[in-house]
């Protein structure tokens, strides 16, 4: 009989036993990768989150941010999928990580943007701009479709490169109206392409707002055109392409918060809870505000997944419609 009550007393005790023995998260530093290089606004975003989310976890947490770029974000972000699901390896995904570069190379990108990696939360977004040199006769969107209309194959228009967010707003501009006629001109980034629209050597451009507003304020060009369903605080008198007359047009940048597929639920949440309560904090907001992004301190893990699916379904169904194929 005695022998009977403790092995039941055992049976009882190890559920707790069990639990003791979990490890405690998290126990080592926390690496936040950013998959392209130091000094824009995607690494501001990252490492003004990272700061503030380290006190807010607790438990002595550690969050160092870790910049591995290369091949459009897709180096760091493989690095993150082949991560340890331990929650101790992060990433900030972009459009160009999990959207124009998986749906524009399929065959060549190392992952799935969905099955490959745990959603976590929505961070910012920033919407896509429609600029046009300061002598250019277009005052709004509707002017520069009706003149590309009629003049089909005479325009040429600027994005920071292949494949980037900016590019896929072109085309689906380019589809929205219609099917118009232009040539598409890809910069090495966004600083060539507000000089080249400063001097003039394309009709128009697109690009995230934050690239653009600085050079727009000092007059350099105009912004006649925004990508985002309403008008943004930034430029309350600029229409978006809605109102222009493309409807469901929208086109934004964004930063999304990600870990390798697999990781455990109670940490996701713990992760989300934390870029939340940063993310509605003034002043974050405030220093996110000027470089053109809205920070977004709502999103759950499931509302992000479901996010990054429609936004890279958007992107694949561009590339479909506008059949563009760029091998690496």
């Amino acid at each position: 009989m005695l022998t009977r009550r403790l092995a039941l007393a055992a049976l009882s005790a190890a559920p707790f036993a069990t639990a003791r023995a979990q490890p405690a998260w998290p126990d080592r530093v926390i690496s936040f990768t950013i998959p392209f290089p130091a000094g824009g606004s995607a690494d501001l975003l990252a490492r003004l989150v990272a700061d503030r989310m380290a006190p807010v976890i607790g438990a002595g947490a550690r969050i160092v941010v870790e910049n591995r770029a290369g091949a459009g974000g897709v180096i760091g972000s493989d690095f993150v999928k082949r991560a340890s699901a331990d929650g101790h390896a992060i990433l900030l995904g972009t459009p160009s990580t999990h959207g124009t570069v998986p749906a524009l190379q399929p065959d060549t990108t190392p992952y799935d943007p969905i099955a490959d990696f745990s959603a976590i939360a929505i961070l910012g977004r920033a919407p896509i701009a429609l600029a046009v040199p300061k002598d250019s006769p277009h005052r709004d969107p509707q002017a520069l479709i009706a003149w590309l209309r009629a003049n089909p194959g005479r325009a040429s228009w600027g994005s920071s490169g292949s494949g980037s967010v900016g590019h896929l707003a072109g085309e689906l501009m380019n589809l929205s109206a219609g099917g118009l006629q232009a040539e598409h001109v890809p910069y090495r980034g966004g600083a060539p392409l507000v000089e080249a629209l400063t001097k003039g050597e394309v009709q128009y451009g697109w690009e995230p707002l934050g690239s653009l507003a600085a050079a727009a304020r000092d007059g350099l060009f105009r912004i006649i055109g925004m990508g985002s369903v309403a008008r943004h605080p930034l430029l309350p008198d600029v229409p978006t392409m809605q109102e222009a007359g493309l409807a469901g047009f929208e086109a934004s940048t964004w930063n999304v918060m990600l870990g390798p597929k697999g990781m455990p639920p109670a940490i996701v949440a713990r992760l989300n809870a934390a870029a939340n309560r940063v993310l509605a904090m003034d002043e974050v907001k405030a220093r996110l505000a000027t470089a053109g992004i809205d920070a977004v301190s709502d999103s759950t893990p499931e509302t992000t997944g479901a996010f990054i699916a429609g936004e890279f379904g958007k992107f694949k169904d561009i590339v479909v419609r506008a059949r563009l194929n760029l091998a690496r």
